[in-house]
């Protein structure tokens, strides 16, 4: 995990977003993935950016995963996605995501819909905490990386857990091909 200094979020809920706490202290103690093993880390807020991130505390890509919410409608109802892909691939946001959220035309959701619909600043968003009626697609990459860096909800720190850990959360479905290479 680089240079990251990570301790159990569970005991650092002052480092996460609202909603993220609220999920972290409801953790399922029958999940598969005990909450223990969901870390988080301070982190320079400037430097939240995936890029710059990685660089400056020594993070590969290939471990670093972004969550990005893309909205459609259909039917006059704006459906949102919270898709789940590594640094090194991009949602295909008008071809299977479209398709799974069923809508004419999907594209990356509003800064300001996102940060006020999710409760999380920008660039930090993160599947854990999210609207419960969203779905949260994971690229299968992601659930095969043994352990990934995600958002907290906020610029300052980020989570760091199992890639499988991802695909259990409530309402997610590990989708093959939701991200290709960037």
């Amino acid at each position: 995990m680089g240079t990251l200094k990570t301790e159990p979020a569970r005991t650092r809920l002052d480092l996460l977003a609202p909603p993220v706490a609220a999920a972290i202290e409801q953790w399922p103690a029958d999940a598969p993935v005990d909450v223990d093993d969901v870390l988080v880390a301070p982190i320079d807020a400037e430097l939240a950016d995936t890029a710059a991130f990685c660089a400056a505390y020594e993070v590969g890509l290939d471990v670093s995963a972004n969550c990005v919410v893309v909205a459609g409608k259909r039917e006059g109802e704006t459906r949102y996605a919270a898709c789940i892909v590594l640094a090194t691939t991009r949602a295909d946001v008008n071809g299977v995501v479209r398709r799974l959220l069923n809508v004419r035309k999907a594209s990356f959701a509003p800064m300001a819909d996102a940060v006020e619909l999710t409760g999380m600043e920008y660039g930090g968003i993160t599947p854990i905490g999210l609207p419960e009626k969203w779905p949260i697609l994971v690229d299968s990459r992601v659930i095969a990386t043994p352990h990934v860096i995600i958002g907290s909800g906020v610029r300052h720190s980020k989570i760091a857990l199992p890639g499988p850990a991802l695909g259990a959360l409530p309402g997610a479905s590990v989708v093959e091909g939701l991200a290709r290479a960037a």
